[in-house]
């Protein structure tokens, strides 16, 4: 089994290059599924397949070419598949506060809901060996990193809250029907949310397992969009999911003598330059700008050729972390993976919540958590391939 998950921000591509890399794995023979997590779903709209074809199949796959499925879930039918306890009681909470009825019922989708019957399905089809490979191609940034990030959640939830919360509503319930016309959760809205629970038990060590999960950040060489890059990079490594590759999207080719674009191709160079010093050793794959819609399978092939050419698409490409950062005796410690450094020059800029680290030609540009960017690194060192940098709890940002 391999999962692929392709991030980043809304309008880099991720879908076009999300439905090509699962183009190649099925080509290779292998039965591949393409998830669209997205609630804003374009996925079908890339194979430039019916509307009305994903209306009728109701957010369950469809096989479209040899090897080749795709998924859009519809979220009212997961209300009614795995939430139905649940969405009963808060459309009712919502109706008896003064909303009408229906507006209640829409209203009544939690964050996180969505996400959760995403790893509903994904823990199914891997408890289950349905597919080969599984691509996700991923809302834009911040859903993604909530997704990742329910696993966790939910599970601190259930062991601390869950049982409790049950225990005293189930006390309660009786007197509160006595003072206030707002009920509280029967048992089977607990009932719901447990089987929910349990049919995610595991999802976690496969989220983190690098042998089977990675992510692919998608990019464009743009500041704005490669700062949010740098950011989502940055929390996949701390929900310990390993991004394997970055691929920059809607790279000018040298061929192109159009003046507009040859001046774009300019500043495309410093930007791609920047990203080489963002995340490095990753491997970044550079995508040309078609100069037409990406649209239908035959093009979506022709773009998998041009991202990947002879490489294994599935193929896990970068394992080891880049950089963990950890807290000991009081001291925030970055711990950065540098292959090949020996140099004991080391020289350490701190310029607000990004620290660059320059060891002798190499440069590296860290985006720093809230805590270690409101302390200060005190020192650093090189232990074989390994730089530590410690930072000082609370001390002052220079």
């Amino acid at each position: 089994m391999r999962i692929i998950l392709f991030a980043g921000k809304g309008g880099v591509g991720k879908t076009t290059v999300a439905a090509a890399t699962g183009i190649k794995a099925a080509q290779t023979g292998r039965r591949t599924l393409i998830m669209s997590l997205d609630p804003a779903h374009s996925l079908s709209d890339a194979f430039d397949l019916d509307r009305n074809l994903m209306d009728r199949n109701k957010g369950k796959p469809i096989n479209i070419e040899k090897n080749l499925y795709i998924q859009e879930l519809d979220v009212q039918e997961e209300l009614k598949r795995h939430w139905g306890e649940v969405h009963k009681y808060l459309s009712l909470l919502l109706n008896i506060s003064g909303f009408e009825e229906v507006l209640a019922e829409e209203l009544a989708i939690l964050p996180g809901m969505e996400e959760v019957s995403s790893l509903l399905y994904l823990n199914h089809y891997c408890r289950k060996g349905s597919y080969d490979v599984i691509i996700l191609d991923c809302a834009p940034t911040g859903e993604s990193i909530r997704f990742v990030s329910i696993p966790t959640a939910l599970e601190w939830y259930m062991k601390k809250v869950f049982k409790v919360e049950r225990k005293v509503v189930k006390y309660m319930r009786p007197f509160a029907k006595r003072f206030s016309e707002v009920p509280l959760p029967e048992e089977s809205y607990f009932d719901n949310i447990e089987a929910l629970f349990q049919k995610l038990e595991g999802i976690d060590k496969i989220l983190t397992n690098p042998k089977v999960t990675t992510v692919r950040l998608v990019t464009n060489p743009e500041r704005m969009v490669l700062k949010e890059t740098q950011r989502a990079f940055l929390y996949f490594n701390l929900y310990h999911v390993c991004t394997d590759a970055i691929i920059i999207n809607r790279v000018i080719s040298e061929e192109i003598k159009d003046p507009f674009l040859t001046f774009r191709r300019k500043w495309q160079k410093e930007y791609i330059e920047l990203a080489q010093n963002y995340f490095s050793p990753i491997p970044i794959f550079y995508v040309p700008f078609f100069s037409e819609e990406v649209i239908g399978y035959e093009k979506l092939s022709q773009l998998s050729n041009a991202i990947y050419g002879k490489k294994e698409p599935i193929s896990v490409l970068f394992q080891k972390r880049p950089y963990d950062f950890l807290k000991k005796d009081g001291y925030y410690l970055l711990r950065l993976y540098l292959p090949f450094i020996s140099k004991d020059e080391i020289e350490l800029i701190k310029s607000s919540d990004e620290l660059i680290v320059r060891v002798g030609s190499f440069k590296k540009h860290i985006l720093l958590p809230r805590s270690f960017a409101l302390s200060q690194p005190e020192r650093a060192k090189i232990e074989g391939n390994t730089l530590t940098v410690t930072f000082k709890e609370g001390g002052k940002n220079g």
